[in-house]
């Protein structure tokens, strides 16, 4: 286990003997719209990942982890902040309020991280850490005090807007604080596949830092934006005559080659031989967009897809691996979800957690240990408008604040079928009570009274 001596970490094995003295090296990987039902190591029938089912099988396999939110920014925004989406700055993609002024100033209704937001990398690089992210940021635009090297990041890679990131042959991607050309993809050439450039620079930055503490966020695009991988991929070729058609076929690929490079990446380890010194988390950003979850079961039997607060929304499959620390082959159903990230690898690293953060630490459930996770879950989002709560076993969702509470007892009703509201009615005015109570007022992302029909509209 880690143990925290004055500020310093003093790693030891799990059997008490002193294997190293330096701080972890901390890799956060995270796919994005990847469902609960998308990795083998999690029962799909259909996707093959074997580099995710290596880390569960060399480390612990959470079944009960959920994101910061059922999509993509504000998902980022939980993770970076550690506060949960009644807290945090960015409630959903897009603003829902102040609209036009937001477009005036950002050149859409974007919410941005501000000079006073506190972000994970931050702390980590007040404690000796080189930070770097590859892909998909999502948090702040060029030009804006948003950006990941105004947020602690020393350095990254990958698209700061979530709508170029639809783009996987962009004429332009952020490099270093920049805008760089990319030749070989301009007047619609498609020389240079982003996804392969995130590998190649994942590794890299691996090479250059193995000899100080670094933390890599590889936030990759696959499979989101538009479903398209190099037909000449082996991976594509692996999933000819998959139900769904092409579209499928590439989303399955992008998910297999995606998991490919996370093999390269424990491979490159182990070749610099700082596995040991390397604790590695692997994810997804929110439940998978409709086609996948109907054609292969992506969200894994759960209900509801992304942007929906149902499990298949934001529950997220979860393996976390640091040989000699993290028990191997360990299946855990402890809740926790993307808040707890920064206070986790706070504790980690060494480096005192904010007192502010809606987080919890989960370093004694990463060691083995026992520990009392939090007693609510929170998490809310507005397109359309709901609130969800985990409470114990009881998970509760309604869409809008004057709106009848659905009631779920997941032990007995995993796939959220049966509203039990009605036979529970104590328990329902204590978690309205929390609702009510859970989140502060935002300018930009009203609470609604009522449930609003909700539109369907090509996602971001």
């Amino acid at each position: 286990m880690a143990i925290v001596v004055f500020g310093v970490v003093v790693a030891t094995d799990l059997r008490g003997a002193e294997t190293s003295d330096r701080k972890p090296n901390i890799i956060y990987i995270m796919l994005d719209d990847a469902g609960y039902g998308d990795f083998s190591a999690f029962g799909s029938p259909h996707v093959k990942t074997p580099s995710f089912d290596r880390i569960c099988a060399e480390g612990m396999k959470f079944t009960d982890h959920y994101s910061g939110s059922a999509v993509c920014a504000p998902t980022r925004c939980v993770l970076m902040t550690g506060l949960h989406t009644g807290h945090c700055r960015r409630r959903d993609n897009t603003a829902k309020a102040l609209v036009k002024e937001l477009s005036a100033k950002n050149g859409r209704p974007l919410v941005f991280l501000e000079d006073e937001d506190l972000t994970v990398a931050e702390s980590l690089h007040s404690a000796g850490y080189y930070t770097a992210g590859v892909g998909k940021w999502g948090l702040g635009n060029p030009g804006s005090g948003g950006v990941p090297e105004k947020q602690g990041f020393d350095y990254w890679y990958g698209y700061l807007d979530q709508v170029h990131a639809h783009n996987h042959f962009p004429d332009e991607i952020w490099d270093g604080g920049k805008m760089v050309s990319l030749p070989g993809n301009k007047g619609g050439k498609k020389e240079t596949y982003i996804p392969y450039e995130q590998e190649a620079k994942a590794l890299q930055l691996i090479r250059e830092h193995q000899d100080e503490p670094f933390f890599l966020y590889l936030a990759v695009t696959p499979p989101h934006g538009a479903y398209v991988i190099p037909t000449d991929d082996p991976a594509f070729a692996m999933y000819e005559g998959i139900p769904g058609g092409t579209q499928v076929q590439h989303y399955a690929a992008m998910v297999t080659r995606t998991d490919q490079t996370i093999g390269k990446v424990m491979d490159l380890l182990q070749e610099l031989g700082i596995d040991d010194d390397t604790i590695v988390f692997y994810t997804s950003d929110n439940g998978p967009n409709p086609p996948f979850a109907k054609a292969i079961e992506s969200a894994g039997g759960l209900r509801g897809v992304k942007r929906m607060l149902y499990e298949g929304g934001i529950r997220a499959a979860m393996g976390v691996r640091w040989p000699g620390h993290v028990p191997a082959g360990k299946e855990s159903d402890f809740v926790w979800d993307m808040r707890d990230v920064f206070p986790t690898l706070c504790e980690l690293a060494g480096v005192e957690v904010p007192s502010h953060l809606d987080g919890m630490s989960v370093v004694p459930t990463l060691m083995g240990k026992e520990q009392s996770c939090r007693q609510m879950h929170y998490w809310e989002i507005h397109s359309p408008f709901q609130q969800a709560v985990r409470f114990g076993d009881w998970k509760a969702i309604r869409f809008g604040t004057e709106e009848p509470l659905e009631l779920y007892d997941l032990k007995k009703d995993r796939g959220e079928q049966q509203d039990v509201s009605q036979s529970h009615p104590a328990l329902v005015r204590k978690l309205e009570a929390f609702l009510d109570s859970a989140r502060t007022e935002s300018p930009y992302f009203p609470a609604k009274a009522k449930r609003v029909v909700r539109r369907k509209k090509k996602g971001n």
